[in-house]
């Protein structure tokens, strides 16, 4: 029985065309250049750098800086998707075309997401105005800074000029979306026994604006009740004289009321910063993430250096038997691949 022959890999676009693509509108290229952007292979990470710099050069059809870019976070069960898809409903009913970014808790080892993101948006999914995509994290916080940060202008350059940003709600995913995005929303949960409940401060002094969902039916008191709590609480936080106090607001994605009013407070935080203040933002945002874009870019050759690795085969058997410190090891690692990159 013969062998069938195998099926020859499909070869790359170049930049050039993907960008064309992008630029024009078109979904299939859209969706290849996030894959692009989110990869770590070292073909697709030159590409993708290429790609990116065209879009960055290229005169937008639009001024890119109108863009509303919006994290949104919460603790489990608050109901975000349902409040994303609510908002993204909204908004593509006004005219908006919206794009979702879902930072998910992916494989360390296969970089596979966990979440149905297909399935917990069906309609926005369906939404002919929306793009929804997972932004896998591969297990590491500067998985989602690389990747999601560099998918933001790819969507500004497909034509969406709404990027909403969801984080998992746990760890420091929260404090990465924050550093690439213009406005920051935390939603809260009433009837949690404590209102604060699995809200921690470092959070809150990140959120530009509070929303607790669910507050619709018999819930409605207590959600009112958990608002006014949060707003002493965030009293607190700033201080008196604050520039900017986050408002505490109270929705229900499950019924649409006062999602309207979540979306025009998103607008009040925008025009508070102003146009200097949101170009100063958006420039500060783009330094760090070149800064962890090094890092990255370091700790993969690191990775993939010969010579690192020979050596960690010696020092991990000294380290496990307690021969070497760490802190050794550490160092003959390092000065193994400084010898390995002069030569």
């Amino acid at each position: 029985m013969s062998t069938p022959p195998r099926r020859a890999a499909r070869a790359l676009p170049s930049a050039a065309e993907l960008a064309a693509g992008v630029m024009a509108g078109d979904r299939t290229a859209l969706s290849r250049a996030v894959t692009v952007v989110e990869s770590t292979r070292p073909e697709h990470r030159e590409l993708a750098r290429e790609l990116l710099q065209r879009l960055h050069s290229a005169p937008g059809p639009a001024d890119r800086s109108a863009t509303v870019r919006v994290g949104i976070s919460g603790v489990p069960g608050v109901g975000k998707s349902t409040f994303i898809e609510a908002l993204g409903s909204l908004l593509t009913s006004r005219g908006h075309r919206v794009g979702v970014l879902a930072v998910d808790p992916s494989s360390s080892r296969t970089g596979g997401s966990v979440l149905g993101d297909r399935t917990r948006m069906p309609r926005l999914t369906a939404d002919p105005r929306a793009y929804v995509r997972p932004s896998p994290a591969a297990g590491t916080l500067g998985g989602v800074t690389r990747a999601t940060a560099q998918t933001i202008p790819l969507l500004e350059a497909a034509g969406y000029d709404v990027v909403l940003v969801e984080t998992v709600g746990v760890g420091q995913s929260e404090i990465a979306v924050a550093g690439m995005v213009d406005t920051f929303l935390l939603l809260g949960l009433a009837r949690t026994g404590d209102q604060l409940q699995g809200i921690k401060k470092g959070v809150l002094e990140i959120a530009d604006v509070v929303a607790i969902n669910k507050a619709d039916g018999d819930a409605r008191p207590d959600a009112v009740a958990a608002a006014k709590e949060l707003t002493a609480a965030l009293r607190l936080v700033y201080g008196r004289g604050a520039p900017w106090l986050p408002p505490v607001l109270t929705c229900s994605a499950l019924t649409g009321d006062d999602i309207d009013t979540v979306w025009s407070t998103v607008g009040k935080h925008r025009h508070h910063l102003g146009a200097e203040g949101l170009s100063r933002k958006r420039s500060e945002q783009q330094w760090s993430l070149a800064q962890t874009l090094v890092t990255d870019e370091l700790l993969a050759r690191l990775r993939r250096s010969p010579a690192v690795r020979d050596e960690q085969q010696q020092l991990r058997a000294q380290v496990v038997d307690g021969s070497l410190s760490a802190a050794a090891a550490a160092d003959q690692l390092l000065a193994a691949f400084d010898a390995s990159s002069r030569r």
